[in-house]
């Protein structure tokens, strides 16, 4: 049984959210404030957290920071769970290393969907190694490396360049790569990609600003460079 942590100081929120997950199979944890979470992150290493931004001590920004910055904790999925609307606060959580985010009022069957979406297995039949130049994919290990040096990625990044990496090449639409990468399809997630592939240009690209690794098709979505060097 999968195992997801819930983080929100509102307790209603926390009992619905639960009692839907719970219904869908998984076990639910809960915490209501972030050093109470820091504590049960570390203790009970969680399948996935859900994590709201605003709370008390330790707000989820801070949280987020220390899970990816924790090699034994870096590959546990994080969806942020926030009110605010502003663009900017989502994005900040995304570079940060968050996976996902919903926003409130939170749909739970949504929120049940995203989960699954984070925890289903990927590229099983896949070859255990992707190369593309200097860029390297381990699939078995979801280990990357670009010119020997090792790369953190968080474990939707890694989804994300597996993807592009397996169709190398080829154009993938945002559609495809939301599906097949995000594992969601739901309206306004094409902003949520888009600050991943950024992240993930930071990460393996000499010059993130004229990347040679991921190229945008302007107007289709994006592609993978073949032939490298």
């Amino acid at each position: 049984m999968r195992q997801i942590l819930v983080v929100d100081d509102d307790r209603e929120v926390v009992r619905l959210i639960r009692a839907y997950l719970e219904q869908a199979g998984f076990e639910v944890l809960a915490a209501h404030d972030g050093e109470t979470a820091i504590h049960m992150i570390r203790r009970e290493r969680p399948d996935l957290l859900l994590l709201d931004l605003m709370l008390p001590g330790r707000d989820g920004w801070d949280i987020t920071r220390l899970v990816r910055g924790d090699p034994a904790l870096a590959h546990i999925p994080i969806i942020m769970l926030t009110a605010r609307v502003d663009d900017t606060d989502k994005i900040v959580g995304l570079e940060l290393g968050a996976d996902d985010y919903v926003t409130k009022p939170y749909n739970p069957r949504e929120v049940v969907a995203r989960v699954r979406a984070r925890l289903r297995p990927q590229g099983g039949g896949a070859a255990p190694t992707l190369r593309a130049g200097e860029l390297e994919l381990d699939v078995r290990r979801r280990e990357v490396h670009v010119g020997g040096r090792p790369v953190e990625l968080t474990p939707t990044e890694f989804n994300l360049l597996h993807v592009l990496m397996e169709q190398a090449g080829y154009v993938l639409t945002r559609g495809e790569l939301m599906r097949r990468g995000l594992g969601v399809d739901f309206e306004g997630v094409e902003r949520t990609l888009d600050s991943h592939i950024r992240n993930l240009r930071q990460k393996i690209e000499a010059d993130p600003a004229n990347p040679v690794y991921i190229q945008t098709v302007y107007g289709v979505g994006y592609r993978l460079a073949e032939g490298v060097v």
